[in-house]
């Protein structure tokens, strides 16, 4: 060897450590790649569940703004993990972010289940209260001690799809098989006689083609993107009048999003903040769309009132507020906070 090619062999190997050293910045130069996973069916931009096209519309807007720093990939229909595996993984930094009922995760965190608390919520302009309200802050606080942190606040109205009769009086859903959506809808609809059957929003289909169920409540989107009428013959909308409102916020796992520099952690929280607007407007259109769907289908659909829902509202405060608040003083003070909206 050469005294000139030695040279260069042992500068090369003294700027290894170094280049080492350099190699993941320059990872980090080449963008950070973000996982998003939901439930719901996918779609594209600007056709389909608003709740993908949200993850879609957020996915697209923050890589802009980071100028690639950040990028997504988008897992809808459970494709990347089950449905309620989805809150556990993003507190362990085993998922980058999910939009996902939050009550789902009301056995592994009691708190949550504030989320679809019948009868609390009584309008979008109420929910939309919440967040910067001193129930939403103390549920903030909440989330992130437990590893979550907050980025688009989405809630939506519900109704009724039934294959056996009408369910809008609480009356109605003596000795049914029901899906209530949480815990608490549960103990409200057993307590007026109803059998509850538990599970996601996304296996009510086939739950209901078989007659293992003969009736789900679930958001006004749900109930068309899972095409519940296909498998219903009543429909109870939720336009106008509701007791069901369930909270669906977009999260990230507090573990990545630490790791990621303060522009794109403003980033990420400024577009989450910008597409509440998006959320509200197009849940209030499906309330409206999906009695026109069932409609079309030949289902007979039906409204809630006002008086209604105080009948339902009055037998979830004996019920399922009681329990909630009884859970533990956390439980105890959120509802307290977000009775005062009411």
């Amino acid at each position: 060897m050469t005294q000139f090619s030695r040279r260069h062999a042992l500068r090369a190997l003294s700027l290894a450590p170094a280049l080492s050293l350099v190699h993941p910045l320059l990872a980090q130069a080449q963008g950070v790649t973000l996982k998003i996973s939901h439930q719901f069916p996918g779609g594209t931009l600007e056709e389909g569940d608003f709740r993908d096209r949200l993850c879609r519309m957020f996915a697209a807007e923050v890589q802009k703004r980071s100028n690639g720093g950040l990028k997504f990939e988008i897992y809808p229909g459970s494709s990347l993990m089950k449905t309620n595996a989805q809150f556990s993984a993003m507190r362990k930094g085993a998922l980058d972010l999910s939009l996902v009922p939050l009550s789902y995760a009301g056995g592994e965190v009691p708190e949550v289940n504030i989320g679809l608390m019948p009868g609390l919520v009584p309008s979008y302009e109420t929910g939309a209260a919440w967040k910067n309200a001193e129930v939403g802050k103390e549920l903030n606080r909440l989330l992130l001690d437990k590893g979550i942190v907050l980025v688009s606040w989405i809630w939506q109205a519900g109704g009724v799809a039934s294959r056996t009769k009408a369910v809008v009086e609480p009356d109605d859903v003596k000795g049914m098989k029901i899906r209530g959506g949480s815990r608490e809808v549960d103990l409200m609809l057993k307590a007026a006689g109803a059998a509850v059957v538990s599970l996601p929003s996304n296996e009510i289909y086939a739950a209901m083609q078989t007659g293992a169920m003969e009736a789900a409540l679930t958001s006004s989107t749900s109930l068309i993107s899972f095409r519940l009428e296909e498998v219903s013959k009543f429909l109870t909308s939720g336009r106008g009048q509701s007791y069901w409102y369930m909270f669906e916020p977009l999260m990230i796992s507090k573990a990545v999003f630490d790791r990621l520099t303060k522009e794109q952690q403003n980033i990420i929280m400024t577009v989450g903040a910008e597409l509440e607007a998006f959320a509200i407007k197009a849940a209030k259109q499906d309330d409206l769309t999906v009695a026109s769907v069932y409609e079309k289908k030949g289902a007979k659909v039906a409204d809630m009132n006002a008086a209604t829902v105080k009948r339902w509202q009055a037998i979830a405060r004996t019920t399922a507020w009681k329990d909630y608040a009884d859970k533990n003083e956390n439980c105890a003070k959120l509802l307290k906070l977000a009775e005062k909206l009411l």
